[in-house]
Order: structure tokens, then C-alpha cells, then sequence
């Protein structure tokens, strides 16, 4: 099997594995939040209808966090590669502040030579 072909067999194991925990999420919310009581088999018209609405609105609002995402991950993914490039630059940029300034100094305050100064004793 080509790596190409394993990378999208994992992309899709990862979609489905996405899919089935927000599915379980919204199932588990849902069952909480309606069916207050085990007491019957079947669920009555009014569980069923809280089910049907309590689903509805997660699936709704599913759909608009990531219809946003969509729409802001362009940008989010160009702000990390600019954060990433800075990132590289700093310490180049850091290399030639520190050349330059040793490069200045040097410049500014040539080394002299000095005469040995002889200590005497006290």
C-alpha cells in the first residue's frame, strides 16, 4: 500500500472517530436532558420530542462552529507560519545584532596597549 493511500485511510479513520464521539456526545447529552425516567420501554410522544429538538440544535449549531472554522482556519494557519518564520529569524537576526554591535565597539574603542603596571608592596 502507497504512503499516500495510508495517509487517507488514517484521515478517514480519524473523521469517523471524530464522528462517532460528537455523535455519542450529543446522544448521551440528549438522552440526559429528556428522558427523565427509565420506567417504560418506548419513549412517550413528548420524550420523543425533546430528543427531536435537543438534536436538531446540536446538529445545528455543529453545522455553524464549523462552517467557522472553516472560514477562520486560513487565516489561523497563516498566522502560525508567519509566528513560525519570525520564530526561525529571531536568532539570526539576533547573531547579526550581536556582530554588529561587537563589530561597533571594536570600531568605537580600539584596543590599546598598556605598559604592565608593577604592584608594590605595602
Amino acid at each position: 500500500m502507497e504512503p499516500q493511500q495510508q495517509q487517507q485511510q488514517q484521515q478517514q479513520l480519524r473523521n469517523l472517530r471524530d464522528f462517532l464521539l460528537v455523535y455519542n456526545r450529543m446522544t448521551e447529552l440528549c438522552f440526559q436532558r429528556c428522558v427523565p425516567s427509565l420506567h417504560y420501554r418506548a419513549l412517550d410522544a413528548e420524550e420523543e420530542a425533546c430528543l427531536h429538538s435537543c438534536a436538531g440544535k446540536l446538529i445545528h449549531s455543529n453545522h455553524r462552529l464549523m462552517a467557522a472554522y472553516v472560514q477562520l482556519m486560513p487565516a489561523l494557519v497563516q498566522r502560525r507560519i508567519a509566528d513560525y518564520e519570525a520564530a526561525s529569524a529571531v536568532p539570526d537576526k539576533e547573531a547579526r545584532i550581536q556582530n554588529v554591535s561587537e563589530a561597533h565597539l571594536q570600531h568605537s574603542y580600539p584596543l590599546r596597549k598598556v605598559a604592565p603596571v608593577s604592584v608594590l608592596p605595602l
